[in-house]
Formats: C-alpha cells, structure tokens, sequence
C-alpha cells in the first residue's frame, strides 16, 4: 500500500525549529537555574563547612595533651610531678616506606641496632593509631634535627611536653600507681582522639588511675600553616592547655621513703596512721617496681621479671595481702573479754599445755608460764590464757569486737583493688560451711588463726582505734580527713588496761623488747604476732619442727607487729606484716623495723643513723638492689631471648594490681588459709600453741 508523499513547507520547517528550540531553551534554562541554585547554595548555606575545610587543608590542627596534675604529700612535696620532654613517635596508620623512614631516624637519633629492632616490633604489635615511642628525653638539638626533615618522615611525630615522673621511684608504686597509653580498646569505646595523642597517658593503677578525672586537665590545640604538601609554612596562635587539679595526700613522703627502706629485703607492708584523725602517714608495699618503667613504657623482660619475683612485687600487699593475725590480735582479744565481763586479776595457770576432750592444745612457751593474769598473758604472748577464756566464752564474743576495731572491714579510699579477710562466729561457719562452729575453732581465732584473716590495713586500723579509744576512719586525702571520730563506747578503764598490757609487751619483760625506743621521754606500746603458713605432719612433731631458717622462703611463718607511741598519750600508730619473715634476720624482723619508723616520727636524725648502719648489709638502697637485679635478670635473658625481643614494649599491661602473678599469689594464699583453717581434725595450729620461735629475737 502506497503512502502519500508528505509535502514539507516553509511554513512548517520554521514551526518545528521554534519548538525544538523552546524544549533546549527550557532545558538549558532548567540546567542553569539548578547550578545557579547549587552554587548559590554552596556559596551561602554550606560556606562555614567549605570554608572550614578549606582552612584545615591550609592550618593543621594537634591536640597537645595537658599536663597532669601533681600529687603531692601533706607538705606540698612532690610525689607525682611532671617534667619537660621532647619526643618522637611513629603513628603506624601514617608511616611509609617504614624502612627509609626508621634508617633516617636512626642515623639523626643515633639509635642502637636493638633501638630499631625493639620500635619493628612494637609496630608490629601497635593498633595503627597508637603511637609507637621511637625515643624520649631527647635533648632540644635532636628533637629540632627531626622536626625540620619532617617532610622526609611520613608518619612520624615529634612533640615537645611533659612526662610523668615519680621522684622517690618504687617506694611510693603501689600508692601512686602510674600512668601509661590509652588501650585500643578504650579508644574504641569513648572515640575520644586525645588518647591517642602521642604523649598523652592516663592513670592504670593506684590513685593515678582512681584520681584520673580530677588529674587529667584539658587539653589545647596547636595551630599551624602548611603547604599542599604538608611543609610548615608558620605556627599560628594555639590554645593553651588546663592543667588538672593538684592533689594533697595526708601522706608524709619523708616517712614513706623512710619506711620503704627500712623494710629492706622483706616481702611485706607497713602502714603508719596519726591515731588521733586517722590520716595515713605512710603506706608502703615492698618489694616494689619503679612506677618510672611503666610512665616511660616497660619492656617485656622487665615486666617478665616482674611477674616471675616470688615476692610478688606487682602486688599491693596493703590492701590486697590476706592473713592470720595472729597474736597481734590479742590486746582486742583482751578488750573483749573485759566487755564480757572476765576480771582482769584472775589468773589462768600456764602449764604449756590445756587438755579439751582427747585433744591437747600447747602454748608457745612449751614448759609454761605459770599464773598469768590479763595484763601478763598479753605481755608473755601466752596462748593458754586465750584458749581457756575464750573457750569458757565462745568466740562468738569476741568476734562483734573485732570487726568494731576494723577487721573484716572495707574501707573507702581511692584504691580499685582491696580484699577484707574474715572475722568468723558460728553463724558465719553455718553459712560458708554448713557446719558447726567447734571448740577448736574458738582456740584457733583466739591466737588470730585458723579462719581468722586480716589485710595489714586493718591491722593497723586496729591499732590506731586500741591506742585512740575512737572509731577513727582512714583517709589519704587532705580534704577529705574525718575529725573528731566519735568515741567506740568502750568502758576508758577497759582500754587504758590494754594499753598498759601493750606497754608491757615493750618495756616491761614481754614478747617485744626489742622494739624499745631510744627517743627520751617517748615509749612504744606494742604486740608481736606470728602466723603459721603450712601444716606440720605428726612425723615432723615427733622428729622435731623445723625452724623458720631450715624451711624455703613460701613456708616460713609470717611475721607481724602493731604498735603506738607514745605510749602514754598516742599520737601515731602502725601495722607492719613481713610475708613468710619467720624472725629468721634480727635486723630485718618486725620489732627493729617498727622501733626504727616511730623512731623517724620523733627524731629523724637517730633514725636515719640507725638506717645507714645497716642498709649495706642488705646490698645498698632500694634503687641500688634493683639496678642489680634487673641487671643480672637482663643477662640472663639475653641468653635466651632473640635480639630486640627482651626490649620491646610490652603491650598487654594493664594494672599491676590486678595481673596474672597477683591473682595467682592471691590465690594460693586463698588455698594455704583454707587448708589450715578447714583441716583441724588434729587441733590445727592450736595443738602446737602460736609459732613463736624458741630463740624469739622480740
């Protein structure tokens, strides 16, 4: 089928152009209002974000991380300061060519062949935005040296502010605790990019971390120009950082130092209170480590040899060390026989040994003491006074009183790691054990065993409420000391009786004459104390015990001492626990360390003498004995350990308080009380009276 020819006219082809050209017009138009309206709505509603990211292509903005605040003694001495540090990291996230960038700086730094194996690893291990230290303390030619080749070190970061510094080293770590990097983790949690500014740190253990919000400060900001390529170009106004708040302990770090030394080779802890506001002149965990290692950021054989110490330095032994008591806990025993009612002048004749049932339970002094009255048997340490007492009683009187003297007690002080012990009574037994409370286990609470278990916190907490009379309560900080405790409601006569029995411990023939102080016109009142770790066999008994210096170090007894001065009118008051001490080293035993640290309260100078007379015996200072053994653990290691691996920054510490080696310390503590508090089928350590050694240097 044809179709028609279409006839196209000039009528027509001048139609069809004008309606093309209207639809392109229309649509050039439509294209040019929408630029239009897009610029203008570049130009006019977004111009504070271009502009803002115009600028922070020009000006490179840094955190600088704010200067913590110091911790400082009642005095206003530091104890927690900061000093100038110039430094350089690599933030792993920014590095290329890892090779030219490390053999650059190793040349301008004069890094060690094990310097830059030590900073590979540490990248290695590093999340890529935690810096990685390549040097610090750096003198101001250096840190100048690397910020002018910046252009040649992608990825690097020099930067000039302060460290942390603990200028009295171990003797105050478990009381400061120390600062370190922010964990990925947290930064992955708060998003916050001041922790993982190069040189900031935040609080890991102790009262750095407890008092982390007040100390950290806030930061500022360094402004500067640069170039496309990242060149400086000129540093611009910055904003100054705040610096955190100061914070003043009730601590005297004089004494802190003091009482750190005097412990010398021991495990153990002492505590010095004022008895008459409860502020904590001393707190002191030995050994110890140098909080300085963790600021700086430690090495793995450090930290290695941290962990392996027998003694367990890592651990705060203050607040996390559980033990018997033992005789210490007579003077509160006596207290509370008072409040039931015992006369003070009846007398208990001391044979060496009290028959209950089929059982025998001896006292220390195997021939007897003969009659003993109150007084008496708190200044001989005589276990036969106590067992026939508190046998006749029940423990169940005397538990109320000590847990009012602090034992059992958890304490309110910025610390996140504390265990409390136990004070026992039969209804305490019913519920843990499902079991009757038994005569033997009132004989063993009355010499501070078998179930009873104490930190060395309360034991002088204890101590400061014996000497004061009042319910003081432990502080460490200066604004927050609790004056004018109120009074216990003990009959005074009642407490003046137990202080003259603790005078007499010293002074008048007791237990601890040892202890007697040399200050004229100032006399210790005290109570020696030693508790059995280990149980003896039947065999041994028969063959003969065995002394505290024939047996390794984890099965010697404890030893421990609470004391006041003067005894006559109490001003100060201390607790002082030696971890498996045994009374082995005269020198290093609990009297001579406690007469030493009241002495230094009353006259520093004869303190200090009597101190420098002994301490080379031990091997010098603690910084000196440290340096020692860190130096022969390191060779060791060296031997066994690839190049660089020793030294590179272990990245999996946390808080010592709360790592591998003291949680096991803690619980095979755990286990040994068990064992002696659960298996007393053969009378416990009361069969064998209180471990006092025969040859008792107190």
């Amino acid at each position: 089928m044809n179709r028609p020819t279409k006839i196209i006219t000039e009528a027509s082809q001048s139609y069809s152009f004008s309606r093309r050209a209207i639809v392109l017009g229309s649509a050039q138009g439509a294209v040019g209002l929408v630029l239009a309206g897009r610029m203008a709505w570049l130009s006019i509603a977004e111009n504070e974000r271009y502009q803002t990211l115009a600028e922070s292509n020009r000006i490179n903005l840094t955190l600088m991380p704010p200067r913590r605040g110091w911790i400082v003694d009642r005095h206003g001495t530091p104890i927690a300061n900061n000093r100038t540090d110039f430094r350089v990291d690599i933030i792993p996230d920014r590095l290329e060519k890892k090779g030219r960038v490390l053999t650059l700086l190793r040349s301008i730094l004069s890094l060690s062949e094990e310097d830059v194996d030590r900073i590979e690893l540490d990248l290695k291990h590093a999340a890529g935005f935690q810096p990685v230290q390549v040097a610090d303390n750096l003198s101001w030619d250096q840190y100048a040296a690397v910020s002018v080749r910046l252009p040649e070190l992608p990825g690097v970061q020099p930067s000039r502010g302060f460290s942390r510094s603990y200028p009295t080293g171990a003797a105050v770590a478990h009381l400061t605790g120390y600062v370190g990097v922010a964990s990925p983790e947290l930064f992955r949690k708060l998003k916050d990019p001041l922790l993982v500014t190069p040189g900031f740190k935040i609080g890991k253990d102790g009262l750095e971390k407890a008092l982390e919000p007040q100390l950290r400060g806030v930061p500022g900001a360094k402004r500067v120009e640069v170039t496309a390529r990242g060149k400086l170009v000129r540093e611009l106004a910055s904003r100054p950082d705040r610096p955190g708040m100061t914070q003043r302990l009730t601590i005297d770090v004089g004494l802190q130092e003091y009482a750190a030394r005097r412990m010398g080779t021991n495990s153990g802890s002492c505590i010095v209170f004022d008895c008459t506001t409860g502020e904590m002149l001393a707190m002191v965990s030995m050994p110890a480590y140098d909080p300085n290692s963790f600021s700086d950021g430690i090495s793995h054989w450090e930290w290695q040899m941290l962990s392996d110490n027998d003694h367990v330095p890592l651990m705060n032994k203050v607040l996390q060390g559980l033990y018997p008591p033992g005789s210490t806990v007579k003077p509160m025993n006596a207290l509370a026989l008072l409040q039931a009612g015992v006369k003070p002048e009846e007398r208990i004749n001391c044979t060496g040994v009290l028959r209950v049932g089929t059982g025998q339970f001896h006292c220390h002094k195997r021939h007897g003491h003969g009659p003993l009255d109150m007084k008496n048997a708190v200044m001989q340490s005589c276990d036969i006074y106590f067992y026939e007492m508190v046998r006749r009683l029940g423990y169940d009187h005397i538990a109320p009183v000590a847990r009012a003297m602090g034992l059992g007690q958890k304490f309110d002080l910025p610390f996140s790691s504390q265990r409390f012990g136990t004070v026992p009574d039969s209804a305490w037994k019913q519920r843990k054990y499902k079991a009757d409370w038994t005569v033997a286990d009132s004989l063993n609470a009355s010499i501070g065993q078998g179930y009873v278990l104490v930190n060395p916190l309360q034991l002088a907490v204890m101590a400061s409420r014996l000497a004061s009379g009042r319910a003081l309560t432990p502080t460490l900080l200066m604004d927050e000391v609790h004056r004018n405790a109120p009074s216990m409601g003990f009959d005074p006569a009642h407490i003046a009786l137990v202080r003259e029995a603790m005078y007499g411990v010293v002074n008048l023939g007791g237990t601890g004459g040892a202890a007697r102080m040399q200050v004229p016109g100032v006399a210790l009142a005290a109570k020696t104390g030693t508790a059995q770790v280990r149980r003896i066999t039947q065999a041994e008994r028969n063959s003969g015990v065995l002394k505290n210096g024939q047996l390794p170090f984890k099965l010697r007894d404890h030893a421990l001492f609470i004391c006041f001065a003067p005894a006559d009118n109490p001003r100060y008051a201390a607790a002082i626990v030696l971890e498996h001490g045994g009374h082995v080293v005269r020198e290093l035993d609990t009297p001579g360390i406690g007469r030493d640290i009241m002495t230094y309260l009353f006259d520093r100078d004869r303190a200090m003498a009597a101190l420098a007379a002994v301490e080379p015996s031990w091997g010098g200072d603690i910084r000196t004995r440290m340096t020692a053994e860190a130096t022969a653990y390191r060779a060791a290691q060296a031997k066994v350990t690839a190049p660089g691996a020793a030294d590179a920054t272990e990245t999996n510490v946390d808080a010592a308080t709360e790592s591998d080696a003291v949680n096991a310390a803690s619980e095979a503590s755990n286990a040994t009380a068990s064992e002696l508090a659960t298996n007393s089928s053969d009378g416990g350590v009361a069969a064998d009276g209180s471990p006092e050694p025969q040859d008792d240097p107190r």
